[in-house]
């Protein structure tokens, strides 16, 4: 999916009346099939600009227009097409805590199912292969059958990621997909991911406090801060100077210092239900 952004302004999903946007002045485009990773410390609005992008979060002023059309002002059932062909994987999927890892995985199909076939699904999954498949991307073929609630938050993060790969999406939004993850899994998940979107011609922008993994995976890089895009350039060009400035006064993010989670067994997240 090709995405244009003119002059954008947005605000926080929390934010209170009068509070500054979470997002001011961005214009840019995403061409089809790009990939690009979006760094910049904490605060910066680097999820609130993938909610944006996902039709899930209204422009405060400017313009947004994805595959040429302007979302927000379009009928109610074309803006249900349009957010049918992405998909926004949020940093804690809002994965049900009994459900098996294999009906987790296929509601990144729902989008392209009637309403009986996903009932279905929930009892009898529909294309266990394509789960299977899409796990062992990323090194889960062993949790096809386990319940959620018996997962790391690592894996659960990972299982985020295998919903994008059997969704019938041209867009893939992904929010810090390696949060959870030790070093070692989290340079092979972002290699799978970067891996199969270039194989579909799949548009991909994640955001990473990574900054040495998506400097490695990918080859455009937008730095956001306070809001604002810093630069845009392809990571050959990101040097350590612009990341200094990124991420002054914020220096332990940039050197990984910054607490993450570990990838052990953990509470289950809470259910979050979105209507579409």
């Amino acid at each position: 999916m090709k995405i244009s952004l003119q002059d954008l302004a947005a605000r926080h999903a929390t934010a209170r009346r009068g509070a500054a946007n979470a997002l001011a002045g961005l214009t840019l485009d995403i061409a089809e099939g790009e990939q690009l990773a979006v760094i910049g410390p904490s605060g910066a609005g680097k999820t609130t600009l993938l909610e944006v992008l996902a039709c899930a979060r209204p422009l405060a002023s400017g313009g947004l227009q994805v595959d040429g059309a302007a979302p927000w002002s379009l009928p109610r059932r074309a803006l249900q097409r349009l957010r049918g062909q992405l998909i926004l994987v949020p940093q804690v999927p809002p994965l049900p805590p009994r459900q098996r890892v294999v009906t987790a995985v296929l509601a990144g199909r729902l989008p392209s199912w009637s309403l009986w076939t996903a009932l279905r699904s929930l009892f009898y999954p529909m294309d266990i292969p394509a789960a299977d498949a899409a796990l062992q991307s990323f090194e889960l073929g062993d949790k096809l059958f386990e319940r959620v609630d018996r997962l790391s938050g690592g894996e659960r993060q990972r299982v985020g990621l295998a919903r994008a790969l059997v969704a019938p999406a041209r867009l893939w939004l992904v929010d810090e997909p390696l949060s959870a993850l030790d070093p070692a899994r989290a340079q092979r998940a972002i290699a799978a991911l970067v891996r199969e979107a270039g194989a579909r011609g799949v548009t991909l922008v994640a955001t990473l406090h990574q900054v040495d993994a998506a400097l490695a995976n990918f080859p455009r890089i937008l730095g956001l801060r306070e809001g604002r895009l810093m630069f845009d350039l392809p990571s050959a060009q990101v040097t350590p100077e612009l990341l200094a400035r990124l991420y002054a006064q914020h220096e332990d993010e940039l050197h990984g210092a910054a607490p993450v989670p570990a990838d052990e067994p953990m509470p289950a997240p809470p259910v979050v239900m979105q209507c579409r």
